[in-house]
């Protein structure tokens, strides 16, 4: 090793493999792709080993650098902590909170709590990143994560918001004319479903019950798609029945584009919660977070698992 690598270098070089991307990560540390893209030359150069494979369209780490991300992650993290704590003496929070979360729950948070939080935290940034599949939030880097309290990770601070919420199947007008309208769960076999395929590759399960009876159904159809936005555009559409979080559905349930299907057995489940690990400090940004959650939705903290 020709010379001892910057920590900021470093912590540029975990920004790349964290975000798998030179211009994901150069906007997340405010430079250019092509000024990273140095700083990672540099690094490899000084550091005698090649860290990244890049091509025109993917950046991975090589053995190596997947080595060395895996111990600078908590390195970092821990950094950053020791400053947020040294930052709370201004008594102001500051800097950029990274939440991860589904697209669900973010339209939730975009109608009212980002939009109090950054009002009353204008030092603060908010980062959320929305996907399908429910990561580990600690070795990811971020800060908390937001899910259904169903899918809630074990030891974690848990905070609900937004109050119980279901899922329910619901049909265009246009596709029941002519139909005749399922009454029971079984009632789908005879119909045209539209199918959800999760970020681990399943096909999503339609769960239904009724005075205690539970039932769990693989329908069938020609349409599968990977989001839930796109599967309410197919059965306004008139594409066949579909199985969708209530919350995406209100204004088409009132406008009349959408009529609910099976409405009786489409049971509430606990709603929305914001995690975060239970034996770390906790961040003033996140605190601040979690008050304007509170304010807003009534909520309290508790412990998963």
């Amino acid at each position: 090793m020709n010379s001892k690598p910057a920590l900021s270098d470093l912590a540029a070089f975990v920004a790349i493999v964290s975000h798998r991307s030179f211009r994901k990560a150069a906007d997340e540390l405010g430079m250019s792709p092509s000024t990273l893209s140095h700083v990672l030359r540099t690094l490899e150069i000084n550091m005698g080993v090649r860290l990244l494979n890049r091509t025109t369209r993917s950046v991975s780490p090589t053995e190596a650098g997947e080595r060395l991300a895996a111990r600078l992650v908590p390195v970092i993290r821990d950094f950053d902590l020791a400053l947020e704590e040294v930052d709370e003496f201004r008594g102001r929070p500051s800097g950029t909170l990274r939440i991860n979360t589904s697209e669900i729950a973010a339209r939730v948070l975009l109608t009212s709590i980002v939009p109090a939080f950054l009002k009353c935290y204008p030092e603060m940034s908010l980062d959320l990143v929305t996907e399908g599949r429910l990561v580990d939030i600690v070795a990811e880097g971020f800060d908390a994560g937001i899910r259904l309290g169903e899918s809630l990770p074990q030891d974690m601070i848990a905070v609900p918001f937004d109050g119980a919420t279901r899922f329910v199947t619901v049909a265009s007008p246009e596709y029941l004319r002519g139909r005749e309208t399922p009454k029971t769960p079984d009632d789908l076999k005879d119909h045209v479903c539209i199918r959800f395929r999760m970020s681990s590759g399943k096909l999503f399960r339609w769960e239904f019950e009724k005075r205690g009876q539970e039932m769990a159904v693989d329908v069938t159809g020609p349409l599968t798609l990977d989001h839930m936005s796109l599967m309410t555009e197919a059965a306004v559409n008139g594409m066949g029945i579909a199985y969708i979080s209530e919350r995406l559905l209100r204004p088409y349930l009132e406008s009349g584009a959408l009529v609910l299907v099976l409405e009786d057995w489409c049971p509430w489940i606990p709603g929305l919660f914001l995690y975060y690990p239970g034996r770390r400090h906790v961040p003033l940004g996140l605190r601040a977070f979690i008050d304007v959650l509170k304010k807003a939705g009534g909520a309290g903290a508790k412990a998963a698992g």
